[in-house]
């Protein structure tokens, strides 16, 4: 027999689960209109180096979708946008006509743009763990003839507001050889950004730097300046920089001076290509021109290829190269290293 009140509950169930179902189709607010006539439904959560990532319920990862198979996007969600060549804005994104949007901040429409002309947007949420993202490879490698046997470790985490960018990176590559003694090498570095209009930036930079092939103990090397975003789009950026640097420097010699300061000039500039199918490459150089020490010059320099995988893994092909004309003693004035890493992404 049914009682009025097991009528009452069933009807209260039924009741909280289709408010719950209501609830949960409302969260999916974000469409992305594909050219092949698709959409998608759920949280667009970022578009950079020309690749958007969108989550929805009935995947367990988020869809990677090309920027250039986009027709049209239309979101509830709100993000950082950044439009070429050098305009901000946070704003949503509203449907106008094929390959075009309107940009909608507290319900003003701020500009209407070309999907082509949008180069990076991520989701504006205000918990602290959501502007983070980080980076973390490992190498190993053994020669059995020779008995050498090198392992290498390079991470990077970083956090993005919309002001602002800071990042620490940590590399370090350890070398045995039967007979002979264990060469190391270390990098590690803690720098922050702050954005300025018509895509000028502060930069400030901290970094450690030892290797035993150029009898260095330790370089600690402070850096101030400023930067220029020269280009960015779907496909690439590149920027300049300069500024001072102060050198501190512990090398391992023979002799009792072993600690030398110096100032230098920075001269810097950073080139990355990403929208080559699942590679990126990423280029750094720099040129630290003594103030102090007559003549003399260090150069830095950096290649890395970056091959992504399912599961957000990758494999890193990387170059470095340290070059300085003024050693210390007899150490070697140039060192260089090639490395692969297998690696993951979290962002």
């Amino acid at each position: 027999m049914i009682t009025p009140r097991y009528t009452m509950i069933k009807r209260s169930v039924l009741f909280v689960f289709f408010l719950g179902f209501a609830f949960g189709a409302s969260a999916q607010t974000d469409i992305l209109y594909l050219h092949n006539g698709d959409h998608l439904i759920g949280t667009l959560k970022k578009m950079e180096k020309g690749v958007a990532s969108f989550k929805t319920d009935y995947s367990d990862s988020n869809f990677k979708v090309k920027w250039k198979e986009v027709d049209s996007v239309n979101t509830q969600t709100s993000y950082l946008i950044f439009v070429h060549p050098d305009k901000r804005y946070n704003g949503r994104l509203s449907q106008a006509d094929q390959r075009a949007v309107y940009l909608i901040h507290e319900g003003d429409t701020l500009h209407r743009v070309g999907l082509s002309d949008i180069v990076y947007l991520r989701e504006v949420k205000s918990d602290f763990l959501s502007k983070f993202s980080a980076e973390m490879g490992v190498g190993f490698n053994f020669t059995k003839a020779q008995r050498i046997a090198e392992f290498n470790i390079r991470s990077r985490l970083a956090y993005r507001s919309e002001h602002w960018n800071a990042s620490a990176n940590y590399d370090d590559i350890r070398s045995t050889r039967k007979h002979a003694e264990t060469v190391k090498r270390m990098e590690a570095s803690i720098d922050y950004q702050y954005i300025l209009k018509s895509n000028w930036f502060t930069l400030s930079q901290i970094s450690l730097y030892s290797n035993s092939e150029q009898s260095i103990n330790l370089r600690t090397l402070a850096q101030l300046g400023m930067g220029k975003l020269i280009l960015m789009n779907r496909y690439l950026y590149w920027n300049v920089q300069g500024g001072f640097a102060y050198n501190n420097e512990n090398f391992k010699t023979s002799s009792n001076a072993n600690f030398k300061n110096s100032s230098e000039i920075l001269l810097g500039t950073e080139f990355n290509i990403y929208d080559l199918q699942d590679f990126s490459l990423l280029v750094k150089a720099a040129a630290f021109p003594s103030i102090t020490e007559s003549k003399r010059l260090r150069l830095d320099f950096s290649m890395d290829l970056k091959y992504d995988l399912p599961l957000d893994l990758f494999i890193k092909f990387g170059y470095t190269f340290n070059h300085d004309n003024k050693p210390i003693d007899h150490a070697q004035s140039t060192d260089y290293v090639f490395h692969t890493t297998l690696g993951w992404d979290f962002n």
